[in-house]
């Protein structure tokens, strides 16, 4: 299967900027295992994407902005090459968690995964946006996960309460771990790769 320049590119860049990051050995060991399967491509989808209010507002400001890293304007640069290809969705608000803002406020780009542009089951990559002031519900899943964060913003897991990772920050999310986001003042933008339990061998 071929995969288009600007996949590989945005590939290319991910991989390293998540391994500068990440600090948790679960974590390295969850980024490394998730681009090895990444070498091998999937089927793409054709065509262009899709952009959603909340992105026409804000997103151009952020992918335009530095942060003086080079590993995460590289992959910022490569995502803007990248983005027109993706469709951006949003999610529905389980429980009382989530802002009232949110259903505007937020939207999610799949970038490789289920029903991404490229399709496949063994990895979840993707991308998060939200507007100034709004909150993510609760959620959980069963794949672990591991977060680069690109602007500021505030996060939570388990019990852990509200933290801010910063620029370039990352975490990690063991399986099944209730885990939110919320944006302050300025919009929250940051990357995540989740890996299923059966893709770990």
């Amino acid at each position: 299967m071929s995969r288009s320049q600007a996949l590989q590119n945005f590939l290319d860049a991910a991989f390293p900027a998540f391994d500068e990051a990440v600090r948790d050995p679960a974590s390295r060991a969850s980024i490394r295992a998730i681009f090895a399967h990444l070498e091998v491509p999937g089927p793409q989808r054709q065509g262009g994407g899709r952009r959603l209010p909340v992105c026409e507002a804000h997103l151009d400001g952020i992918l335009s902005a530095q942060t003086g890293k080079p590993a995460l304007d590289t992959l910022l640069g490569r995502f803007r090459a990248l983005e027109p290809a993706l469709e951006w969705k949003t999610r529905t608000a389980s429980g009382n968690s989530a802002s009232e803002n949110f259903p505007a406020g937020h939207a999610n780009a799949m970038i490789a995964g289920p029903g991404a542009l490229e399709e496949r089951r063994d990895v979840w990559l993707g991308v998060s946006l939200l507007a100034p002031n709004v909150r993510y519900p609760d959620h959980d899943h069963p794949p672990e996960e591991t977060y680069l964060v690109m602007t500021p913003g505030e996060f939570m897991h388990g019990d852990s309460g509200w933290f801010t990772p910063g620029v370039g920050g990352s975490f990690f999310n063991t399986p099944g771990i209730r885990h939110a986001m919320r944006a302050g003042d300025t919009p929250l933008f940051a990357f995540w790769a989740l890996l299923p339990e059966r893709a770990k061998d």
